[in-house]
């Protein structure tokens, strides 16, 4: 497996700085404050899709339209709190994952950027439909249009940064990458996100639960058919649905996974927080099917129980990031340690002048292999003198009258020599660039 790695990823060097803050408290912080971030983006999307449903059906119930606009006045609130705590987990993978973090969001460009944009239009749609709500009462078509706007806004947000993280795990794809459209054909984008969505849908229905049954709530004052058991079961009812759902939709998921990051720490993690879960959905189930004087009894329970489902499965999250990458990182960490060495004992016997690269004329000139060599192969290989690779005169040597295997090589190199690395190969360069590449570097003297 990590010959294969070796041959066909990208291998960059790691920054060597030291980490702000000890690696295992950086993983804590990490996993502990996206799961609070990640619970209002969960209210923020479900309190959306929710107030759309809502009023939707409002047009032919005016209770429901109430209800959709007591959901409403949530979200922007929600959407407030989800930015605000999602800079710690930003700050903590940037700090852990630096060089895995930033080559997916360059590899996704401007998908990635447009995040920022994207945002703002989303809270001003929120805010638009949230002030606009008794203007816009006689005109109900526009109305919806606003929050459904912000509902497929608020939909893609979410799948932008799940195909980003996603493509952390897959190095050895970063050569075949070409934006976003094409990180989402990577493995197990699909299966994830619509479980995401599911969640969203179940930490919803719990929140509504709780926000429509607490006792300085002035429920009377709103609803007149509706009462507060009717909006407490139609909530556990939403929560038990997609969570069972979730219960199907999870193998999939696990199964969709690349293999080489799914072993026992990570299988175990996730079956324990499966199990977890399976009291809380019974507790669900008796209340929904249960007497309405006997629907609060278990709601403590069911949250806790939920809660701790969650600590285990945003800790699977971080467990199969940490086994999927650890080959790549060990390869990361020996081109860093090789790099450290050879730059010290540069430090120590500066070169005072180098002999400069002298090319062949040729009518078309070398300036485009020159181009290609300087941005793929100039960090490892110098003229006439070992830096992380041999010098280009040893590859002229044995590849004089072999441009075709000095092609290969490129593309997929092996790994020849002991006291070198191994070289990552170049399978995103076209025949082209591998022809202007082989004719420059075959002219140095």
């Amino acid at each position: 497996m990590i010959t294969l790695l070796q041959a066909n990823t990208p291998v960059p060097r790691d920054i060597p700085l030291d980490l702000p803050l000890p690696e295992w408290l950086l993983v804590v912080l990490l996993i502990l404050s996206f799961l609070a971030h990640i619970i209002f983006v969960n209210l923020m999307l479900g309190g959306s899709i929710l107030t759309l449903w809502a009023q939707i059906k409002g047009l032919r119930d005016k209770e429901y339209d109430t209800l959709a606009y007591e959901i409403a006045k949530t979200i922007t609130v929600n959407k407030s709190l989800a930015v605000v705590l999602g800079v710690a987990p930003l700050l903590s993978i940037n700090a852990l994952y630096t060089v895995y973090f930033y080559s997916a969001n360059a590899l996704t460009g401007l998908m990635w950027i447009s995040i920022i944009p994207l945002v703002t239009i989303a809270f001003l749609l929120t805010y638009l439909h949230k002030y606009t709500w008794h203007k816009l009462e006689n005109n109900k078509p526009l109305h919806i249009s606003i929050i459904a706007a912000a509902v497929l806004v608020f939909l893609f947000i979410p799948l932008i940064f799940l195909t980003n993280i996603n493509l952390m795990l897959f190095p050895e794809k970063w050569g075949t990458i070409r934006g976003f459209v094409s990180a989402l054909t990577l493995p197990n984008v699909f299966p994830r996100y619509l479980h995401f969505i599911c969640a969203s849908m179940a930490v919803t229905g719990l929140f509504l639960f709780w926000y429509v049954g607490r006792k300085r709530y002035p429920f009377e004052n709103h609803f007149h058919k509706l009462t507060r058991y009717d909006i407490k079961k139609k909530a556990y009812s939403l929560t038990f649905a997609v969570s069972l759902f979730q219960f199907m939709i999870g193998p999939v998921v696990l199964l969709t996974l690349p293999s080489k990051g799914v072993k026992w720490n990570l299988i175990l993690v996730i079956l324990c927080g499966a199990a977890i879960a399976l009291p809380a959905m019974y507790w669900m189930w008796k209340a929904i099917t249960g007497p309405p004087e006997n629907i609060d009894r278990n709601y403590r329970k069911v949250i806790v129980a939920m809660t701790i489902t969650v600590l285990f499965m945003g800790s699977g999250r971080h467990i199969y990031r940490a086994n999927a990458l650890a080959p790549h990182k060990k390869l990361m960490a020996a081109k860093t340690a090789e790099f450290e060495k050879i730059s010290a004992e540069a430090r120590k016997n500066p070169v005072e002048e180098e002999m400069p690269v002298v090319a062949e004329p040729s009518p078309g000139g070398m300036a485009k292999g020159a181009a290609l060599f300087q941005a793929n192969c100039s960090s490892c290989h110098k003229p006439h003198e070992k830096l992380v690779g041999p010098p280009m005169t040893e590859m002229v040597s044995i590849y004089h009258d072999n441009e075709a295997g000095l092609k290969s090589w490129i593309k997929a190199p092996g790994k020849k020599r002991p006291g070198y690395p191994q070289m990552p190969g170049f399978p995103q360069l076209s025949e082209n660039d591998l022809g202007e590449l082989t004719k420059y570097i075959l002219s140095i003297k």
